[in-house]
């Protein structure tokens, strides 16, 4: 004799409530799938998480110009800036889930904010849908040149000799500036004391005016400067040498073995945001990264374009939080 049994088993051997849950799951397999094949029926938001007209600023504005013409609707660029980014990226982090708001993510929101600041709001890891990489950009190792070096070497020799009197400007307290020339310092074996400014220009500014004596600069404001010798350029801060400056070194082979200080751009959405309408926006940024205009426009101001797919953009962002963190913690930087 078979017992009866206890929980009620539906055919198929499942129970009414395990049946549920599949109906309801493939319901709302079905509406995503809807939703993405709409998808986009609007206008669509990208908020960058800084002020118009820097780095960021451009790497938004090239990719989605892009991937308007393909998605058939436009992205709208929103510039939000604050607290290096991490109120806008917040916000991202908390909006709806339905690809219609975009963030700009970056080496200072996604890798260094998180540990900068006591309680940022969000995690990189867990609270955004990453839709992919659009480039990355090294700096440039800039001094003023009264200051008597003439190679990374030399800069390290003279720091050496004279311990903390060097300075060295920033475009602001735990920015990638600020902490890739961390990373050079603690690599070197050096002290350098820290200003901290308000953006990169009054920066370079003060650079060329001789108020600091060095400044790891963007690459396109520094091409002009160095070509008329009001800053002089010792090396780059990537893994390769730059189009833009083709006869300087890296800071790897020119002394330092292994170092490497590149801000990383990409996109990403809200977690929980349908992976079709992910994989509809990767494909719209992978042909736009692939583009050859693009390329030549990115190359124009030193960017290495990278195509890639939201599992290796999810990849890059906890490589570089992973690396950036350490630094920020090495640094002993706060947010101010």
């Amino acid at each position: 004799m078979v017992d009866a049994d206890p929980v009620g088993r539906a055919e198929g051997g499942m129970t009414p409530a395990m049946k549920l849950a599949l109906t309801a799951l493939f319901a709302t397999t079905l509406t995503a799938s809807a939703a993405a094949q709409d998808y986009p029926s609007r206008p669509i938001t990208l908020i960058v998480p800084y002020a118009a007209g820097g780095g960021n600023d451009l790497m938004a504005r090239t990719a989605a110009e892009k991937m308007s013409r393909t998605l058939g609707q436009q992205i709208v660029i929103e510039n939000r800036g604050g607290a290096g980014g991490s109120i806008a990226t917040r916000q991202v982090a908390k909006a709806a889930p339905d690809g219609y708001t975009l963030g700009l993510g970056g080496t200072g929101t996604l890798a260094i904010d998180p540990t900068l600041y006591a309680n940022v709001g969000y995690d990189p890891r867990k609270d955004f849908a990453p839709i992919g990489l659009i480039a990355t950009s090294a700096l440039v190792v800039c001094v003023h040149p009264s200051l008597p070096v003439r190679s990374v070497s030399d800069l390290i020799a003279l720091a050496k000799r004279e311990p903390g009197k060097l300075n060295y400007a920033s475009a602001g307290t735990g920015s990638g500036i600020h902490l890739g020339t961390e990373y050079f310092a603690t690599m070197a074996g050096i002290k350098l004391t820290h200003i901290p400014y308000k953006g990169s220009s009054p920066a370079l500014a003060d650079l060329v005016g001789g108020h600091v004596a060095i400044y790891f600069s963007s690459l396109p404001p520094a091409v002009g400067l160095v070509k008329e010798g009001k800053v002089r350029a010792l090396a780059v801060t990537g893994a390769r040498r730059s189009s833009l400056f083709p006869d300087l070194p890296t800071v790897a082979e020119a002394a330092l073995p292994g170092y490497e200080a590149v801000l990383h751009y990409g996109i990403v959405a809200p977690a929980g945001t349908p992976r079709p309408i992910v994989e509809k926006l990767s494909a719209a940024l992978r042909a736009a990264v692939a583009s050859d205009d693009l390329k030549a426009r990115l190359a124009e101001d030193g960017a290495e374009p990278l195509v890639s797919t939201p599992e290796e953009y999810a990849a890059d962002i906890d490589r570089e939080e992973s690396k950036w963190s350490a630094i920020v913690r090495a640094a002993g930087a706060k947010a101010e």
